[in-house]
C-alpha cells in the first residue's frame, strides 16, 4: 500500500520531468542544425531521422536528471501535504519511506546501462554516418544579382537575374581553373539552366569576349569574341547519396565489449613498445662496452579478439542486428590450380644459434637512432592515452547508470530535511546537483584523457560525492522528526552560508 502510493507519487514528475527536458535539449539540436537541414534541400524522411537519431543521446543526459526531479518533486509534495508527518506518527521509518524510490532508482539504473551501453552507441554510429553524408550535400544554388557567386572553379556575377525565366545580364564569370594563367568571360546576356540529371550548371552566354592572360607571358593578353558560348559547371545541385555499409566506431559508438577488446589491444601495443625500447637500450649499451651482441629481439603476441563479456556477447550481436546492418564481407579469393612442382634438393641451412655476433673495436660503435627511440616512445604514450580514453569511456557508461541510484539518496534526504522547499527546492535543488555532477564528469574526462588522474577514480568520484553527501543527509534526517513547520529555502540558504559568516567578537 505504501510502497504503491509512494511510487505513483514521483512516476507523474518522472514521467513529465523527462519528457520535458528531453524536447527542450531536442530543440535546442534543432536550431543549431535547422540551417543545415532546411538550407540543403533534403526530404522530409530525412531531417525526422536526424532528429530521431538525436533523441537517444538527448535520453542519456536527461534520465538521471528526470530521476532527481521526480524524487525532490514527489517527496516535497508529501511533506507539504503533511503525509511525511502522518507517516511517522504511524511509525513508519526512514527507511521505509525510501525502499520504493531505491528499488526505482536501482531498476532505472539497469535499465539505463542497457540503453547507453547497447542502444546509443548504434544510434550515434547511424547519426554520425548521416550527418556525414549530409554535409556532402551543397545547398540548392541561388543565383544572387550584384554578388559573387561562389562555384568551384568559378564564380560568376550577374548585374541582373529575372527570377523565374533564369535568364542573366551583364554576366561576369571568374575561371581559376587554369594552371598556368587565368580567364575572365563576359557577355551581355545569358541563360542558366540544369540538366537533365538536375546536377549540372549549364550556362548559355551570347554576345561576349574571354580575356585569357598567362603567366608565361604577363605582357600578352588573349582577347576572343564571340556570339554564343556554353559553360558547364559541374556538380552543383548534386543528389542525396546514403551510405549505410560504412559506419564509424569511435569510443562513443562502441559497447563495453568493444571497447575492452580495444583496451587490451591498446595495452599490448604499449607493451610491446616498452619492451622494444629496453631491448634497443640494452643494445646501444652493449655496443658502447664492446661487448656481444644477442641479436634477439624481444616479441609481443597483439591479440586484439580478447575472450571477455562471455555468452552476453551472443545478445550484443543480436541486438547490433536490429540497430545496425552487417558489415559486407570480402570474399577471399579462390586459390590457384595446384601444379607439379619438380622437388628441390633440401637446402642446407648454417647453425648460427651458437655462434655470437661480434663488434669489431676498430670500428665505432653502431647506436640505434633518434628517430626509432622517438617512434617507440610515441607509439607507447599514444596506445596508453587511446587505452585510458576508452576506459574513460566505460566507466562513465556505469557511472552515469548508477546516477540513478545516487540520486535518490541526496533527492529523499533534501525533500525529507526541507519538506516546504517547493518548486524552488525541485528546480534550484536539481539543477544545482545535477550541474555539480555533470561539471565533475566533465573535468574528470578531461582530466584522465591526459593521463592525470585514473579512469576509474575520474569518473566515479561524482557519484562518491553525491552518495556520501546522499547518506549523511538521511542519517540526520532519521535523528529528527519530519515536520512541516520550517524546513523551508530560506533554512536551506543559511545552513549553506553558515560556515562563510564571520562571528563577532564579545567586547
Amino acid at each position: 500500500m505504501l510502497r504503491g502510493y509512494i511510487r505513483r507519487s514521483v512516476t507523474g514528475p518522472f514521467l513529465f520531468s523527462l519528457g520535458a527536458c528531453t524536447g527542450l535539449l531536442l530543440v535546442n539540436q534543432l536550431a543549431k542544425r535547422f540551417g543545415d537541414l532546411v538550407g540543403k534541400d533534403l526530404p522530409w524522411q530525412v531531417i525526422v531521422e536526424v532528429l530521431g537519431l538525436s533523441i537517444p543521446f538527448i535520453i542519456a543526459l536527461t534520465l538521471p536528471m528526470a530521476v532527481l526531479v521526480a524524487i525532490l518533486y514527489g517527496y516535497s509534495q508529501l511533506g507539504q501535504d503533511n503525509e511525511i508527518t502522518a507517516m511517522r506518527a504511524s511509525g513508519i521509518s526512514v527507511a521505509q519511506m525510501l525502499r520504493p524510490a531505491l528499488v526505482g532508482g536501482l531498476v532505472l539504473a539497469v535499465v539505463n546501462f542497457l540503453f547507453v551501453d547497447q542502444v546509443l552507441p548504434r544510434t550515434n554510429a547511424r547519426l554520425g554516418n548521416l550527418q556525414t553524408d549530409i554535409s556532402q550535400k551543397k545547398p540548392a544554388f541561388q543565383m544572387r544579382e550584384q554578388a559573387i557567386n561562389t562555384l568551384h572553379p568559378y564564380s560568376i556575377r550577374a548585374g541582373r537575374v529575372l527570377p523565374g525565366s533564369g535568364r542573366l545580364r551583364d554576366v561576369e564569370i571568374f575561371d581559376v581553373s587554369m594552371i598556368d594563367g587565368r580567364r575572365v568571360v563576359y557577355a551581355d546576356s545569358g541563360m542558366m539552366a540544369f540538366d537533365e540529371g538536375g546536377v549540372d550548371l549549364v550556362l548559355q552566354l551570347y554576345h561576349g569576349k574571354v580575356h585569357e592572360y598567362k603567366l608565361a607571358e604577363p605582357a600578352k593578353l588573349q582577347i576572343t569574341r564571340f556570339a554564343h558560348n556554353t559553360i558547364r559547371v559541374r556538380n552543383v545541385q548534386n543528389l542525396f547519396e546514403r551510405d549505410t555499409v560504412n559506419f564509424h566506431r569511435g569510443d562513443r559508438e562502441m559497447t563495453t565489449c568493444e571497447m575492452m577488446d580495444q583496451v587490451s589491444s591498446n595495452r599490448r601495443r604499449a607493451t610491446r613498445a616498452g619492451a622494444t625500447r629496453r631491448h634497443l637500450a640494452s643494445q646501444d649499451l652493449r655496443s658502447l662496452m664492446r661487448l656481444y651482441q644477442t641479436g634477439d629481439v624481444p616479441r609481443i603476441d597483439d591479440t586484439t579478439k580478447v575472450s571477455r563479456c562471455g555468452r552476453w556477447r551472443v545478445v550484443e550481436r543480436a541486438i547490433g542486428k536490429l540497430l545496425l546492418p552487417e558489415t559486407i564481407q570480402a570474399q577471399q579469393p579462390s586459390p590457384p590450380p595446384a601444379t607439379l612442382v619438380p622437388q628441390q634438393p633440401p637446402a642446407v641451412i648454417a647453425d648460427t644459434s651458437a655462434r655470437a655476433l661480434t663488434v669489431d673495436i676498430s670500428t665505432s660503435p653502431v647506436l640505434t637512432s633518434l628517430t626509432e627511440t622517438l617512434s617507440n616512445r610515441q607509439d607507447q604514450q599514444s596506445s596508453r592515452v587511446s587505452a585510458n580514453k576508452f576506459l574513460v569511456e566505460i566507466h562513465k557508461k556505469y557511472a552515469i547508470s548508477v546516477a540513478c541510484f545516487t540520486f535518490v539518496l541526496i533527492g529523499v534526504a533534501l525533500a525529507l530535511r526541507f519538506p516546504r522547499g517547493g518548486m524552488g527546492l525541485v528546480i534550484g535543488g536539481g539543477l544545482s546537483i545535477f550541474a555539480v555532477f555533470y561539471v565533475g564528469l566533465v573535468g574528470g574526462e578531461a582530466l584522465a584523457d591526459r593521463g592525470f588522474v585514473s579512469p576509474a577514480i575520474a569518473m566515479w568520484s561524482p557519484n562518491a560525492v553525491v552518495f556520501l553527501i546522499g547518506v549523511l543527509g538521511l542519517l540526520r534526517v532519521r535523528r529528527e522528526f519530519g515536520s512541516t513547520r520550517g524546513g523551508d529555502l530560506g533554512e536551506l540558504f543559511d545552513a549553506l552560508t553558515r560556515p562563510f559568516r564571520f562571528r563577532r567578537r564579545e567586547a
